[in-house]
């Protein structure tokens, strides 16, 4: 039996980390001090679309490619941005600022109602083909 379920494990991030709505959100895409981070799965993107100018980072890589010592970091989350992660509903994304938050970041925050809430609030999307 687990002690803790999914909703009170993002209950308990999102009093740590920073969320915003998306047209918070939609404010700051193309501000070149602001990350958009996409935690989807490559599948997500190729059937629902993307944030024009997001990154993709999938949600299982994202701690690795942050860190620095990580043999799998990726210079992008090394540049002193602001992260704005999301995912499709804001669950994966609370818990992912979480993540980074412990890792020490403070730059970190995300979307309360992810990709959906984005596209709802008139978000511009695009297309992601199949590689």
């Amino acid at each position: 039996m687990i002690k803790k379920g999914i909703k009170q494990l993002i209950a308990e991030a999102n009093e740590v980390v920073e969320t915003i709505t998306a047209e918070e959100a939609i404010a700051l895409q193309g501000n070149e001090n602001v990350t958009i981070v996409d935690l989807r799965d490559v599948r997500e993107l190729q059937r629902e679309g993307r944030i024009p100018g997001s990154v993709h980072a999938p949600r299982g890589m994202l701690e690795f490619w942050v860190d620095p010592d990580s043999p799998y970091h990726k210079p992008v989350f090394a540049t002193g941005n602001r992260m704005v992660l999301h995912c499709a509903s804001g669950w994966r994304s609370a818990l992912a600022a979480q993540s980074l938050h412990t890792m020490g970041l403070d730059n970190v925050c995300h979307i309360e109602t992810g990709f959906k809430g984005w596209k709802e609030a008139g978000g511009s999307t695009e297309k992601v083909e199949k590689k």
